[in-house]
C-alpha cells in the first residue's frame, strides 16, 4: 500500500512540475491543420473544408483536451488535399498537424508530440467466421477485400497476395457479411468505425500486421516550451484514462 501511495505522489509530482513553465508571448498561438482521417479527424458535415466545432474524431478531441490543459490557444482547420497541409506544416512556424504517422523518415523534420493513438493493419472477419491464420501467406488462400489504391491494399500486392478492391473501403463491411469476400484488409480502428456506419459490428480480427503510432506534428521552429506542455498534457491525460474513453465514444 505504502509501495503504491509513494508511486502515485511521484507520478502527481511529475505531473505538476510539467507545468511549471516559463510564459510564452500573451498573444501566442498554434495554427493546427487535419484532414478527414475517421474516426481520428474529421469534417462533421464530411466535406473537405472545416473550422473549429465542425471538426471531430478520436484525435480532434484528444488534442483541444490536451492544448485546454497545456493552457495554449490555437486554431483548428480541416483542409484538403494532405499535401498542402503537410506542406504548410513543414514551411510555416508555428503550424501543426494531425494524425501524422510517426517514422524514423519523419523524425527529423518536426517536433513531436504523442502518440496520440495507435492504428493496426488487419484481416477482419465475420462474426460467425471460423477462419484462423497466423500469417499473410496463410491468408492468401482466401478472398481478400481491400480499398483500391489504399495503402492496406498496396502493401498486399507487394507482398504477393492478391485483393478484390473496392472503390469504398465501407463496402467490404457489407462484402464480409454477404459472402462475397473471406476478409477484409483494413486499418484498425478505422475499419470498425466504417462497418458501424453501415450497421455492421462484431467483426472478428484474425491477423494484425504493421502497427503505426499516430502524433501531432510541430514545424520544427516551435518553441520547446510549447511541445513540453503539450507532451505533459498528454501524459496525465493518458494516466487518467482520458484517452481510452474518447476512443471508446467513437467505436
Amino acid at each position: 500500500m505504502l509501495k503504491t501511495l509513494k508511486k502515485s505522489l511521484f507520478v502527481a509530482l511529475f505531473l505538476a512540475s510539467g507545468f511549471a513553465h516559463a510564459e510564452l508571448p500573451r498573444d501566442y498561438k498554434v495554427v493546427l491543420l487535419t484532414e478527414n482521417f475517421p474516426p481520428f479527424n474529421m469534417a462533421v458535415d464530411d466535406k473537405n473544408f472545416a473550422r473549429g466545432d465542425s471538426i471531430d474524431g478520436i484525435s480532434a478531441d484528444i488534442v483541444r483536451e490536451m492544448f485546454k490543459r497545456a493552457g495554449i490557444d490555437y486554431t483548428l482547420t480541416l483542409r484538403f488535399p494532405w499535401d498542402r497541409v503537410y506542406k504548410m506544416t513543414l514551411d510555416t512556424p508555428n503550424v501543426g498537424l494531425f494524425s501524422t504517422t510517426f517514422n524514423e523518415e519523419r523524425k527529423p523534420l518536426f517536433k513531436w508530440v504523442g502518440p496520440l493513438a495507435k492504428t493496426s493493419r488487419v484481416l477482419l472477419a465475420a462474426p460467425d467466421s471460423q477462419i484462423k491464420v497466423s500469417s499473410l501467406q496463410d491468408a492468401a488462400q482466401y478472398r481478400i477485400g481491400a480499398y483500391k489504391n489504399a495503402a492496406v491494399s498496396l502493401y498486399l500486392a507487394g507482398q504477393g497476395v492478391t485483393t478484390y478492391d473496392s472503390l469504398r473501403d465501407q463496402e467490404n463491411a457489407k462484402k464480409l457479411m454477404r459472402g462475397q469476400i473471406d476478409l477484409w484488409a483494413t486499418t484498425d480502428p478505422v475499419g470498425r468505425y466504417l462497418a458501424k456506419q453501415e450497421d455492421v459490428t462484431g467483426l472478428q480480427t484474425v491477423l494484425h500486421f504493421n502497427e503505426s503510432e499516430l502524433f501531432l506534428a510541430l514545424n520544427r521552429n516551435t518553441p520547446d516550451e510549447v511541445v513540453q506542455r503539450l507532451q505533459t498534457a498528454l501524459e496525465q491525460m493518458r494516466a487518467e484514462g482520458v484517452l481510452d474513453d474518447i476512443q471508446r465514444n467513437y467505436m
